[in-house]
């Protein structure tokens, strides 16, 4: 898709009042900062309450009070199926089946439930190939895997940096990089989209060539779900696990989801790390012994659903559905190529560019991730006097992430204005 921009006040304006999404920023409450709307690009981290959040959680905190325990059957969204409401609204997100997605637990934990299960080493296969410098959680889990089956993290775990003097991964170093290793690799795990960088890895190619020497394939999708187009079913892809808080906006520190392939999901016989909520629900309730797996992603469940953290998430996903993913993918690509473009504009109104945009323009989703040449963290604390919310991540990257849901052309454009400003001074 081509696009045509201007570095305009009107522009962005019009563009806004031609949006058919545009109605959905009135769903959210936007921070106040120096008593007017913020503009907040960190919707990459934790995503904005929906308004009608209050009210759904609410309905559950009413019905506990009413029922008691007698909830689980008789609240108005029974707690004891909660959980089964969400595979309908993750399915366009994800691009999977139903029977292939669960929302339980949180994102670390349930990577570690993942990686029980496909992280199985032999003294011939053992390698787990990432991407160097990771989330720090996926750090830590892929170090603490290695070492609970004696192995060593500095011979078995390799890790794939972009070439010297580049900030993102080109597909084909990857792909080498597993190709090469070949028969000593037992899983690839990825981040889907780097936090640090913003980059989309191409994870089609990447699960192929992870099966194509006999490795299983999965994904971190923290700040992938909600954010670009998944096909997870289609791309084959073995297993891959979010979070809800980010572009998903269901709560700080929400519940997570899990995608396990449909050929693996039905396989009874894998081992996992087993809880009653992942028993059989015909006999669930018999409490014998002998675990009897669900033949679905609910097979990997430990416990009950957490329900005040799922009502929030039902809140943001509903929003998701009304929407439409599609339409919402759409317009965060605009979004963050006008942002590219303001910025770019930046750069030129300057005596020398002082931005780098490190995002790769071919391969992100909202984030927009950049690096001062001076004085970045001045920058990113002068942004913030202004009432921009961003993040900063160490050594110098300062990340924005416009998302559809609730940002602007307009909110764009000021960054734009008060970033001149703020460098020119």
């Amino acid at each position: 898709m081509s696009y045509s921009f201007q570095a305009t006040e009107a522009f962005a304006r019009a563009q806004d009042q031609q949006d058919p999404l545009a109605r959905f920023r009135d769903e959210f409450y936007i921070p106040i900062m120096h008593g007017k709307p913020a503009i907040y690009l960190t919707g990459n981290s934790l995503g904005l309450q929906p308004k009608r959040t209050q009210d759904y959680v609410l309905n559950e905190l009413e019905d506990w009070a009413s029922f008691g325990v007698e909830g689980h059957f008789h609240a108005r969204k029974p707690w004891y199926s909660y959980h089964e409401q969400f595979p309908a609204l993750l399915q366009p997100i994800l691009g999977a089946l139903p029977e292939e997605i669960v929302v339980m637990n949180q994102l670390t934990v349930n990577l570690h439930l993942l990686m029980a299960t496909f992280y199985r080493p032999t003294a011939e296969r053992f390698k787990i190939i990432c991407e160097a410098k990771a989330f720090p959680s996926d750090q830590y889990a892929f170090e603490s895997q290695l070492r609970l089956h004696g192995l060593n993290p500095d011979e078995a775990l390799i890790e794939i940096s972009p070439k010297p003097g580049q900030d993102s991964w080109e597909t084909a170093d990857i792909l080498e990089a597993i190709h090469t290793h070949g028969n000593s690799v037992a899983l690839v795990l990825f981040g889907g989209v780097h936090y640090y960088s913003g980059q989309v890895q191409d994870m089609a190619a990447i699960t192929q060539a992870a099966h194509a020497v006999g490795a299983y394939c999965g994904f971190d999708l923290a700040h992938a779900a909600g954010n670009v187009s998944l096909q997870l079913h289609d791309w084959q892809v073995d297993f891959a696990c979010w979070c809800s808080y980010k572009y998903l906006n269901s709560s700080p520190g929400g519940v997570s989801g899990v995608f396990i392939h449909q050929k693996h999901a039905k396989d009874t016989t894998l081992p996992r790390m087993a809880g009653w909520w992942g028993h059989d629900k015909d006999t669930r309730f018999q409490m014998e012994k002998g675990f009897h797996p669900i033949a679905t992603a609910e097979g990997w469940q430990l416990s009950n659903a957490p329900v005040l953290q799922m009502a929030a998430h039902r809140a943001a996903l509903e929003l998701f559905q009304e929407a439409g993913f599609d339409r919402l993918v759409a317009k965060g690509q605009s979004l963050s190529k006008y942002l590219m473009y303001l910025l770019d504009a930046v750069n030129a109104q300057l005596h020398s560019p002082l931005i780098d945009i490190i995002t790769p323009r071919n391969a992100h989703g909202c984030q927009v991730s950049i690096q001062l040449r001076e004085n970045g963290k001045a920058v990113f604390e002068a942004l913030q006097q202004a009432g921009v919310i961003t993040d900063w991540r160490e050594p110098n990257v300062i990340r924005m992430a416009p998302v559809p849901l609730y940002n602007t052309y307009q909110d764009a454009f000021q960054v734009y204005t008060i970033l001149l400003n703020i460098l020119k001074s």
